[in-house]
């Protein structure tokens, strides 16, 4: 076999993350073992660094494999936001009310897309700075942003790498942590209803092995073809859920309906709305991965046009959903489906398994985070590479499982992660970046940037003490 057949075998590994939640995808190019590359180094040069960086060690890696289109991009990235926060738009839309929800999810859409662009801007600069380089991720480019700005700063790089890498290990293990309560709430009802009586956490001990096997591959190409199975099933969840509730009968009056709220329940739902709206992890790779990347963040390109379809649908299956079961909305909606009619049990169970199929990949995604750092500062790792990390992924299946068992609510959980971590990803890293990459080019923080970034600190300072706040309180409740 020549050496052109070889290169032509040479496959992209595609990942789904979370950011979002469920099915988010993620281009990961995979350095191949291939004798040829020792040959002709110079012939690979869109996979591997021309400064020997190596993506397994987590260093800054050129990356070009297969060029996706506008349409393709806007797929994945839509994928990444519709998931575990969109089953919990009926949640979103009791704590914020029916005209609230709905006047606020566009105005933190806005914010999540300016931050966003804030984002790309800085890791072009970044990019352009780095010699070797033609794309960063998210911890990359906060490192590089911050390497390159005001001196007094550059000491801060490397720690506020590790921060960000921090945030993102925190809501992927969240994530992997909700995926086990909605499979489990899920199949409880259903076996309950059928005779089965066992308890909750009798039910998710029964679902770890599942999700353990597939979970402990080292390998994505054997686990990513489930996204697509996943994505199936999510779908047909949401759409026989709705489905059900407009033919249950007559919608309620919008009377019998909280218009707006405030205090305690303000802030759960700003907790729940920014866990949905996270995808922002994936905004560089999708962006990178475009055969046309300017065209991502246009007037009417793939950022904006994916995240006011997302509101679109967040705001219609939150309203119908806050509709139909009031204040008895579930922090999953399927769970406020009759459990006694078979349709509905074929719909949670369904729902579960496309749950259940986007676990190992949202969980490799945590593993890819972990593994880097632990693989450089361990002998042991370095020496027994394949078997430290089977032992690290059984561990992180035991603590998410851990977590899991010990979380009384579903939607609790959900507004934690989403106040705490997906606000510090989403606003406050953005506009550090912004801060400091302007700080080196002459007026260019007017006081329009001042007061516009200020406005967004203040809104997520304000999102995360009182989101965070109120959600272990009322987790505290439950346990009580």
């Amino acid at each position: 076999m020549d050496a052109e057949q070889q290169q032509q075998q040479q496959s992209d590994q595609k990942a789904i993350e979370a950011a979002g939640e469920m099915g988010r995808t993620l281009e990961i190019n995979g350095r191949q073992n291939d004798k040829s590359l020792e040959k002709n180094p110079e012939r690979f040069t869109n996979n591997v660094t021309e400064k020997g960086g190596d993506p397994e060690n987590g260093d800054p890696v050129r990356r070009r494999g297969h060029e996706t289109s506008e349409l393709e991009a806007a797929t994945h990235l839509f994928k990444g936001s519709v998931g575990a926060g969109l089953f919990a738009m009926g949640d979103c839309f009791k704590n914020g009310g029916l005209a609230g929800a709905t006047i606020l999810l566009p105005i933190i859409a806005v914010m999540c897309v300016h931050c966003e662009r804030m984002l790309i801007r800085g890791s072009v600069l970044a990019v352009e700075r780095t010699p070797g380089v033609d794309f960063l991720d998210y911890p990359e480019t906060v490192e590089k942003c911050f390497e390159h700005g005001p001196r007094p700063l550059r000491k801060m790089s490397r720690v506020m790498k590790l921060i960000v890498e921090m945030f993102l290990f925190v809501t992927q293990f969240g994530f992997c942590a909700i995926y086990f309560v909605f499979i489990t709430e899920n199949l409880h009802q259903v076996l309950q209803q059928n005779g089965i009586d066992i308890s909750m956490s009798m039910v998710m001990l029964i679902t770890l092995l599942p999700a353990m096997i597939p979970s402990l591959m080292t390998n994505l190409k054997y686990i990513s073809p489930v996204s697509l199975f996943a994505n199936v099933a999510l779908l047909f969840g949401l759409i026989a859920t709705l489905t059900i509730a407009f033919s249950d009968g007559p919608m309620p009056s919008v009377g019998d309906r909280h218009l707006f709220t405030g205090g305690a329940q303000l802030a759960l739902f700003f907790g729940t709305a920014l866990f949905s709206y996270e995808g922002i992890a994936l905004i560089l790779p999708l962006r990178n991965s475009m055969r046309r990347p300017e065209k991502f963040s246009t007037r009417f390109g793939v950022l904006n046009s994916t995240m006011f379809f997302t509101t679109a649908l967040f705001i219609f299956t939150g309203f119908v959903s806050y509709m139909r079961w009031g204040e008895e909305v579930a922090g999953s909606i399927t769970l406020n489906l009759v459990v006694e009619e078979v349709f509905s049990q074929v719909v949670k169970v369904i729902a579960a398994l496309g749950v259940f199929l986007g676990y190992p990949i949202q969980f490799f995604v945590m593993i890819k985070i972990l593994w880097p750092p632990l693989k450089r500062s361990s002998n042991c790792s370095q020496k027994y590479p394949i078997t430290s990390q089977v032992c690290l992924r059984f561990f992180m299946v035991m603590m998410t499982f851990g977590v899991a068992l010990v979380v009384p609510k579903l939607n609790l959980f959900i507004s934690l992660i989403g106040a705490l971590c997906s606000t510090c990803l989403a606003f406050v890293i953005p506009v550090l970046i912004d801060f400091v990459t302007r700080a080196q080019v002459p007026k260019a923080l007017g006081v329009w940037s001042y007061i516009k970034n200020i406005l967004i600190l203040t809104v997520a300072v304000l999102g995360i003490v009182t989101g965070t706040y109120q959600s272990i309180v009322e987790i505290v409740k439950e346990f009580k």
